[in-house]
């Protein structure tokens, strides 16, 4: 089981060079990848984002990568008809005011556009130094969120147990239920009829009373539900939907126990029930 949430980073640098990657790791319903990289490393922008996504399930994972490369060189260039626009423009602005001013480079070089900034671009340089440098980052950031998940893992098993504990509390007083059932319509029928009593009646209404409220069924399912809860956290290891789909199940067959039993010792495991699935659902939020 892994957590969605983790962090990872990774740097390479050598006398022209300096690359990192950071990875962040949040939760999420589904898998949702944010890449951040200059734009001279742009063209590798959907390798990261392939990558990273074949290893991820789900969750929001933002990768953000930066270069530097402070021996470079640089290609300066001027936007000339830039310049003549805006020097055109701000000599018609004066003109409106009235001040008479001419248009200066210290007002127009800071303008956007004047300047066009180029560096040497050496993608297949890039990949090399970022392939492994991100393939180390993802194991990282991998590793990260197994430890996390292992801690995730023991506290949902607790909660589970719980709940298989109070399940085991529910099935102890099915008996009892029933017996109650079987009384309460023999005295019914007693006060009715007296000595005129029609075993036969009896027993075919209670029959249709334990139908209607026996849980000898939704105890069934709710153990064979907390059974694959338990496989599935140990052969999946991404079980996150999977295990949010079982929680439902769970969540209903705990309430249809509890509407169908008023004894006080099974409405007070309902409850322990339904606070241990609770904390389940919590943590499984964490849970890719």
């Amino acid at each position: 089981m892994k957590s969605m949430t983790g962090y990872a980073y990774k740097e390479y640098r050598d006398e022209s060079l300096f690359l990192s990657v950071e990875i962040k790791g949040y939760n999420s319903r589904f898998l949702e990848i944010f890449v951040y990289m200059p734009p001279v490393l742009s063209a590798l922008e959907a390798e990261v984002r392939e990558y990273m996504a074949a290893r991820c399930g789900r969750g929001k994972v933002e990768i953000s990568i930066r270069l530097k490369e402070p021996g470079s060189a640089v290609f300066v260039s001027v936007n000339t008809e830039a310049v003549r626009s805006y020097a055109a423009a701000i000599a018609k602005a004066a003109e409106v005011l009235g001040t008479g001013e001419k248009p200066g480079l210290a007002q127009i070089l800071p303008l956007e556009g004047v300047l066009e900034i180029e560096r040497n671009r050496d993608d297949e340089r890039y990949r090399r130094c970022l392939e492994p440098l991100l393939r180390d980052a993802a194991l990282q950031f991998d590793a990260e969120k197994i430890r996390e998940g292992k801690h995730t893992a023991d506290d949902i098993l607790s909660h589970i147990n719980q709940l298989e504990s109070s399940a085991a509390t529910v099935a102890s007083h099915a008996p009892e239920l029933e017996a109650a059932i079987k009384e309460n319509l023999h005295n019914r029928f007693a006060e009715l009829l007296g000595d005129k009593i029609d075993e036969n009646r009896i027993l075919a209404e209670t029959a249709v009373l334990l139908m209607k409220y026996t849980i000898s069924e939704e105890l069934s399912r709710l153990s064979s539900h907390l059974a694959e809860f338990r496989a599935e956290m140990e052969r999946n290891p991404g079980p996150g939907k999977k295990l949010d789909f079982l929680c439902q199940e769970i969540n209903r067959e705990i309430n249809t126990i509890g509407s169908k039993t008023p004894q006080l010792e099974v409405s007070r495991a309902v409850v322990e029930m339904k606070n241990a699935l609770e904390n389940v659902r919590e943590q499984l939020r964490n849970v890719e």
